[in-house]
């Protein structure tokens, strides 16, 4: 039976390897400290957070989320440790809320490996406190058991960390925030949900429930609408429903797979996740495949980590046994020891090719089934493409992929309309593969990707219902903006020197400014009549040659408040070339989200925080498609048909 703890009340636990799982109205940090038998924490390497997320028996989320899933391993603590006090803190700079008196109280709960709650505990009463002691593992008399805590600190996380005697608690709260911020920016938004989650198809096959020798589950943070990979709070809430669809009636159900063979997992099927069309089911599909894998990789490279760890405590404890020197038994343990490592990398590998294999199956029939706005460019169906009557839910922007399995690529999809910007990273020094690239073939490859980028976002929405705006100060980017030019799909000629890129700006910041009024005075039939009503999208190429202060002024004012009336950012630029603007640029960087026009592994999932490998779009060599999709835009454009 679960225990309800309220504020002060103990448990005993009758486990010693557990999750605790957290659940909050907001993105929050969760962390863990270790202390003494005196509660008194002995420096920086006996807390986990993000920016440090493993210690010996604890593991902790890499990024801050509205869920949490914690793995303990109470034996495999270090000899010293007595208590485990698990903290959360609300985010700082993330435009959300600075207090957990103004969200949801948090839930926690202490589970078994297999889910079973052992205890839970409400964190209710809390005010102004940003940062919370939420409960606490401690060890009496051999036994542990777990404590419910709730102690808030208006003072943040530097406050709580000193209150457990840990020196240099400032600087070390202000270590995980900055962790945090770098999550922020390159994390993956997951979409929404539904209460029951929107994976109803046949899951890859789970591992085996851990018994003696099996590691810990891993600690991946179940996924929740809006989390840290939204740096910037909108303007207003953000509205999921599919555009121009009234919901009157529950969504059909998906399509049922046929029937396994017995001891063979289900074949898969396109669109066997839950929606209200197929282009919906499919999105949700794709999504549950991405956090699929995240899982699946997260839990082989946990029981990778324990096998390590576990054979340097057995061969730790031989070499410090005198009795081991003599007659071979040290070289016998060592030997066992390595056996017994080998025996748990095998079984996890096993398990995670048995994953493999059904998301591979998947895709095989998923990837074939994608509609034009989530299909590759080297998929058929652009060959037939024909201008849409409505936005799509969602747009694929490049391919994402694990080193366990580079040839397994997850449609990486946005939802639209775009809820951020991209910066298109064109620096040598933002990668390995970016540095092996010539810096002017390098900004050659990030304009076209832009390109490919824009020219995708044209395609997907209805006649004149979306603008793209080109700033290229020195004309360098010519050749790569030749298939916008040419096509007829731009409103301008692209922006060049000092008075285009001023004359550009000023008109979508004036843009902005009107409709932000009208949307104010509840006005909105009061708007000019040259005002174009189209989601707008300015890419900016070779940022900061160019720009003076007003400039960037005004981009950083697009890049804050353009998204919530339609006005978006994609920037061409490298980030080392514009550090002399200094911290001015960050709040830029951060509202944006970073792709690279390389293969580069720095976009993080929003569950577990594996660096996934970004491959940007590409057309296959020598086709026309994207000059074929272009000149049917252009067309609509003129005639206001498909």
């Amino acid at each position: 039976m679960t225990a309800e703890l309220v504020r002060g009340q103990n448990h005993t636990l009758p486990q010693t390897r557990l999750e605790i799982r957290i659940s909050a109205g907001t993105p929050v940090v969760a962390g863990a400290t270790l202390g003494d038998e005196h509660g008194t924490v002995a420096g920086a390497e006996w807390v986990a957070h993000p920016g440090s997320p493993q210690l010996h028996g604890l593991e902790v989320s890499r990024q801050a989320a509205a869920g949490h899933r914690l793995a303990v391993d109470l034996d495999a603590l270090p000899a010293g440790v007595h208590r485990v006090t698990v903290l959360l803190a609300l985010p700082l700079g993330a435009g959300g809320p600075t207090r957990f008196g103004a969200v949801a109280s948090p839930f926690v709960a202490v589970t078994a490996l297999d889910g079973t709650e052992i205890a839970t505990f409400t964190l209710t009463g809390l005010d102004s406190e940003s940062a919370v002691a939420a409960l606490e593992l401690y060890r009496r008399q051999g036994a542990w058991k777990v404590r419910a805590v709730g102690q808030g600190y208006a003072g943040g996380l530097a406050a709580m960390l000193a209150d457990q005697g840990l020196d240099r608690a400032a600087e070390l709260a202000g270590t995980i925030q900055e962790a945090v911020a770098r999550g922020l920016a390159r994390s993956v938004s997951p979409p929404p949900r539904t209460p029951e989650g929107d994976r109803v198809r046949h899951a890859p096959t789970p591992a085996p429930a851990p018994g003696d020798g099996q590691p810990p589950v891993p600690p991946p943070a179940p996924p929740q609408p809006e989390p840290l990979a939204e740096p910037a709070a909108p303007a207003g809430p953000i509205d999921y429903a599919h555009p121009r669809r009234l919901p009157t009636a529950p969504p059909p159900p998906p399509p049922a797979a046929p029937p396994a063979q017995p001891g063979q997992p289900a074949q898969p099927v396109a669109g066997d996740a839950t929606g209200w069309s197929m282009d919906e089911r499919l999105y949700n599909q794709v999504w549950g495949m991405f956090e699929d894998l995240a899982r699946a990789v997260a839990a082989y490279r946990s029981a990778v980590d324990f096998a390590e760890s576990r054979m340097d405590q057995e061969l730790e404890r031989t070499l410090s046994d005198p009795r081991s020197r003599i007659g071979g038994a040290g070289d016998r343990a060592r030997e066992e020891a390595r056996a017994k490592r080998d025996e748990l990398t095998a079984r996890a590998r096993e398990s995670l090719d048995r994953d493999l294999a059904q998301l591979d199956a998947e895709s095989a029939v998923v990837e074939p089934a994608l509609p034009a706005p989530y299909a590759g460019w080297d998929n058929p169906v652009w060959h037939g493409y024909r201008v849409p009557m409505e936005i799509p839910m969602a747009l694929r922007i490049g391919d994402l992929h694990l080193p366990e399995r580079a040839d397994l690529r997850i449609p990486l999809l946005v939802r639209l309309p775009l809820e951020r910007g991209m910066w298109i990273d064109s620096g040598r020094t933002a990668s390995e593969a970016a540095a092996l690239t010539g810096p002017d073939q390098l900004r050659r490859l990030a304009m076209e990707t832009a390109v490919l980028h824009a020219a995708r976002l044209l395609a997907v929405y209805p006649p004149n219902e979306f603008t793209v705006h080109v700033i290229d100060p020195a004309g360098s980017a010519a050749e790569a903006l030749a298939p916008l030019v040419r096509s007829g799909v731009l409103p301008s000629p692209p922006a060049a020197g000092a008075q285009g890129v001023s004359s550009v700006l000023a008109h979508l910041t004036r843009r902005v400014d009107l409709v932000q009024m009208a949307i104010r005075a509840g006005a909105a039939d009061s708007l000019p009549p040259d005002l174009d009503p189209a989601e707008q999208l300015l890419i900016v190429n070779d940022f900061p040659h160019g720009f003076d202060d007003r400039a960037v002024t005004q981009l950083r004012y697009l890049a804050d408040e353009g998204p919530s009336v339609g006005v978006h950012l994609m920037m061409v630029a490298d980030r080392e070339e514009a550090s002399e603007y200094g911290p001015v640029l960050d709040p830029l960087w951060r509202s944006l989200l970073r792709v690279t026009p390389v293969a580069d592994d720095h976009l993080a999932d929003p569950w577990v925080g594996h660096a996934w490998t970004y491959e940007p779009p590409r057309t296959p060599p020598g086709s026309t498609v994207l000059d074929q999709v272009l000149e049917r835009v252009a067309h609509a454009r003129r005639t206001g048909s498909r």
